[in-house]
């Protein structure tokens, strides 16, 4: 009888802790005969490879065993590495599939004109050459976003949840988070002693483009000031209050956290650059944009250090090997089963399977009334009792 054979792999942004999904995912069909595949650089794997070209092989496709995943746990990052590839809109064809005919669509921004291609087709195709009969796909909402796509065609899907913006739907909780959380905070009370050396405002940013848990959880546990892209205060409110805890604190300084999607009236993040495969171009700094709104109308001086790629680096901490290693094993159960179209995730605290988000709805906010006090720029700190311990519901 043919073992079953199984594929994974990892999409958009890297976070500590995926490497514990793979080991256990590993491990796991190891000791239940199953073969495991692992898919290089994403989505894109199943978009560039061309299986009848031994090089392109070997740089998409990885069988896993239980020797070359023993030790990565350890590490942070991705050993499968990943890209920002969308097979439904992609803008450039690889070489060996030029000429094909695939659906297109065309896009207008201003005067600028798009088309992409959707080889969905190509995926299908390469997932049954590779005879892989189950997937994993591990990723944040635009990741998921095509695995919910695969699944509606009829490839059976299992996806995990990781993105230290924490804001994929149907989950409190997200690989990544935790650790992200543990490194701000080590940075921003690090960075006490010279912003108040000098007697200044720090001003620090972090990821979250749409949602603002990270600014918002570094916040409440170091008890300083955020912004969140959920909330536009008046910026005269914002400034204020920031000078008033400098000036009532025996130190003279004082501290805010934005997201990298935080606004106040009247002001918008700019953005840069080429978008990406899911339409996202870089954002530039708020931070800085603060910074230069406090001097022109206060003459104080600032000190701005941007967070963002610090927080997604290095080994993971325990609650992000626990909740990776559990996920993990929860998607091997799940297929075991025949499942598909569910997602690992944490639901009143408790884990669980739940469907992949639907696209249409888009990342996960923060709530305003329970978590956010808009008067102070604060977390909400009361009122917590009954909660699970991430302190939001999915």
């Amino acid at each position: 009888m043919a073992r079953k054979r199984i594929g994974i792999l990892t999409g958009g942004g890297d976070v500590p802790g995926l490497n514990s999904v793979i080991k256990s995912v590993t491990y796991r069909a190891r000791d239940n005969q199953v073969d495991v595949i692992g898919l290089r650089r994403g989505w894109e794997a199943l978009t560039h490879l061309n299986v009848e070209d031994p090089a392109s092989t070997a740089r998409y496709v990885l069988p896993l065993d239980k020797e070359n995943t023993r030790t990565i746990d350890r590490h942070g990052g991705t050993m499968l590495h990943s890209s920002r590839t969308n097979p439904s809109k992609m803008q450039k064809l690889p070489a060996h599939l030029a000429g094909k005919d695939f659906p297109t669509a065309i896009t207008r921004k201003g005067d600028v004109e798009t088309r992409t291609f959707d080889v969905t087709g190509q995926v299908l195709a390469n997932l049954s050459a590779l005879g892989i009969e189950h997937l994993i796909a591990i990723g944040g909402d635009d990741t998921l976003s095509y695995a919910a796509k695969l699944n509606a065609v009829g490839v059976k899907v299992l996806a995990i949840p990781k993105t230290m913006d924490n804001d994929v739907r149907n989950t409190e909780y997200c690989i990544g988070f935790s650790t992200a959380i543990t490194r701000a905070i080590d940075a921003i009370q690090r960075q006490r002693t010279t912003v108040g050396s000098h007697e200044r405002i720090g001003i620090f940013r972090v990821f979250g483009r749409d949602a603002g848990f990270t600014a918002l959880y570094t916040a409440f546990v170091t008890s300083i000031r955020c912004l969140i892209p959920e909330y536009r205060p008046p910026l005269d409110r914002v400034i204020d209050l920031v000078i008033t805890d400098k000036r009532d604190n025996p130190s003279n300084y004082s501290l805010i956290v934005l997201s990298e999607g935080a606004e106040w009236e009247g002001y918008h993040v700019q953005e840069y650059g080429e978008a990406d495969a899911f339409g996202h171009r870089k954002k530039a700094s708020v931070a800085e944009s603060l910074s230069d709104e406090i001097k022109a109308r206060t003459g104080e001086e600032t000190i701005v250090s941007d967070l963002t790629y610090d927080l997604r680096s290095g080994d993971p901490d325990f609650i992000d090997k626990l909740v990776a290693l559990t996920f993990g094993t929860m998607a091997f159960d799940a297929m075991l089963e025949g499942k598909s179209g569910l997602m690992s995730a944490l639901v009143d605290g408790k884990y669980d399977l739940v469907p992949i988000p639907d696209p249409k709805l888009g990342p996960r906010k923060v709530d305003l009334g329970s978590m956010y006090n808009t008067e102070r720029l604060r977390p909400s700190y009361a009122a917590k009792r009954g909660l699970p311990i991430f302190l939001n519901h999915a």
